[in-house]
């Protein structure tokens, strides 16, 4: 496993730990911030392992459809999800934008307490993916912070926000 391309991103927030996982956890502040110039819509989200997270980022006449499905959930400490593109029936599909994309990713995230504040590690690794799809990951992990970093602004900004 550990020759698997990997996507990291480390963030710390200048807010406690409990809001933090609050922001990635609860729905309406999960769509203010996850999707940065797309309008999410969160259509279920069951936040235990084995529950799923099912969300539609729409702009203009488009919709991109999306899955989560929880094998972990450690409250305020860690989160571990299978994200996958789907149809609008919530079945898994390739992606319509980038062919080789990998179908599944497994996706970690930690919360770590640093006094006042937090700091955010977020994983992304292709799983169960052919050679097609690990390269096509690999090639593309440079360019990902760009979608992620958007999305991590927002947040930042709703962490003040909350705070104020």
């Amino acid at each position: 496993m550990s020759d698997l391309p990997t996507y990291v991103l480390e963030r710390t927030f200048d807010a406690p730990r409990a809001l933090v996982w609050r922001a990635w956890t609860e729905p309406k502040l999960l769509k203010r911030w996850y999707g940065p110039n797309v309008e999410t819509i969160i259509h279920s989200h069951d936040l235990k392992a084995g529950g799923a997270w099912l969300l539609e980022m729409k702009w203009g006449g488009n919709s991109n459809f999306q899955r989560a499905d929880y094998t972990e959930v450690t409250p305020v400490e860690r989160l571990v999800w299978l994200h996958a593109t789907t149809d609008a029936d919530w079945n898994i599909i390739a992606s319509p934008m980038m062919a080789d994309w990998p179908r599944v990713l497994e996706t970690v995230v930690t919360f770590e307490e640093d006094g006042e504040r937090t700091k955010l590690r977020l994983t992304w690794i292709p799983h169960e993916a052919t050679d097609a799809e690990i390269t096509a990951f690999t090639a593309a992990v440079e360019g990902m912070g760009k979608g992620w970093e958007s999305g991590m602004k927002l947040l930042e900004e709703l962490l003040a926000e909350l705070q104020a």
